[in-house]
């Protein structure tokens, strides 16, 4: 018997592709360990969504499809210099705008919500730019203004963001204003908010809430409100999403019952098994296992995110990069919590995994200015 060992030609070429792998992601503008987290989330997404969604291959092949565009995006927008994105900031947000009034006045209606845009040869939901739009333009609004911003400043970028959050609230897409409020918070959080100013925020927000409940919430958003705290008050009805997705969770215990084997899921028992609810798939077919290790991957992409923002080179880099990473989390955070009945139904997919492609697209495009100001940060000069 004659037995080969793997001699030092093996680890040349080893070398070698890595070596070339590295390079050509460079040329690219590419992060390597932000890009690694990113396709296992993906990767994890379709092995779930093909359970989801019954064996469905042509749910799994469109959704496979809408990885591979919104990597493309993600390429894309790696390109651009942020120097660029500083300068494009205000007009993307403006553009973001004018779609939304035009949203509000000539929109499609579906569901009972008018949210998306038809020109004919594509129908989309405008609201989903201003995930990016609203961040990119609170950071190039407090880029050359001295920090912590004064009260005059902290005005203006309110305005900023609750502009568009207004607008999309009123279509309505509660989980989406959400998000578009969170984007736009957290640069300003970042930009390192005075506790004064922290103190007087909570205090504005607990004396709007009546205001809020009574005259801008719809009446099933008030629902959602009353079945997150007692979903049993209407358990075939406003509460039945969130007790089957509790009782598919917890039904998984440590193990998970194993792929393609939840009966939440495959008797479909759950609603929205293949968007906002997916999470409850992975919780009853891969248990309480596969949730920590999906969130472990989440950690993974969000830590990047925020070594990037701490690399950056200026400050609107800097708050851009932070915020968008922190707002991934949100996503995470939001959709788990809602699914788990920790949190109000609000509609927010999970990150990368839910069934649909505008988020996924949007999501993509902020991993592609991550990449931008990574690949950038020696370039770049204050």
């Amino acid at each position: 018997m004659r037995t080969e060992i793997a001699g030092p030609g093996h680890s040349s070429r080893a070398q070698r592709t890595f070596t070339l792998t590295g390079r050509l992601l460079d040329a690219l503008h590419i992060d390597g360990p932000l890009l690694l987290g990113v396709l296992a989330v993906c990767a994890v997404g379709l092995i779930v969504l093909y359970s989801a969604a019954g064996e469905d291959v042509r749910i799994f092949l469109g959704q496979a499809a809408r990885v591979g565009l919104g990597l493309g995006v993600l390429t894309i927008v790696a390109q651009i210099p942020p120097r660029v994105m500083r300068i494009g900031a205000p007009f993307l947000y403006g553009v973001g705008l004018l779609l939304l009034i035009a949203v509000a006045v000539v929109g499609d209606v579906a569901m009972g919500a008018q949210r998306w845009l038809d020109l004919g040869f594509i129908r989309f939901q405008p609201s989903e730019i201003m995930k990016i739009a609203v961040p990119l333009c609170c950071a190039w609004y407090l880029h050359e203004r001295p920090l912590p911003p004064d009260f005059t400043t902290l005005v203006i970028v309110a305005l900023i963001v609750l502009v568009p959050t207004l607008l999309i609230a009123e279509q309505p897409d509660l989980g989406t204003a959400l998000l578009v409020t969170a984007g736009g918070g957290l640069v300003i959080l970042l930009a390192g908010l005075q506790l004064r100013y922290i103190l007087g925020l909570g205090a504005v927000i607990a004396g709007a809430i009546p205001v809020v409940w009574k005259f801008l919430l719809h009446d099933y958003q008030r629902q959602r409100v009353l079945t997150f705290l007692n979903p049993q008050n209407d358990p075939l009805g406003a509460g039945y999403h969130t007790i089957q997705s509790q009782i598919a969770i917890g039904s998984g215990g440590i193990f998970g019952k194993g792929f393609m084997n939840g009966s939440q899921a495959q008797l479909e028992f759950l609603p929205e098994r293949s968007t906002d609810f997916i999470f409850a798939v992975i919780g009853e077919e891969w248990g309480l296992v596969g949730c920590i290790v999906l969130m472990a991957l989440y950690l993974l992409i969000i830590g990047r995110g925020l070594f990037i923002a701490t690399q950056a080179q200026d400050t609107f880099t800097r708050l851009t990069a932070g915020s968008l990473a922190l707002l991934f989390s949100v996503y995470a955070f939001v959709n788990s919590g809602m699914v788990a009945g920790l949190l109000p139904v609000v509609g927010v997919p999970l990150p990368l995994v839910s069934y649909g492609g505008t988020s996924l697209v949007t999501l993509m495009a902020g991993f592609g200015i991550l990449m931008a100001v990574h690949s950038r940060r020696k370039l770049v000069s204050t």
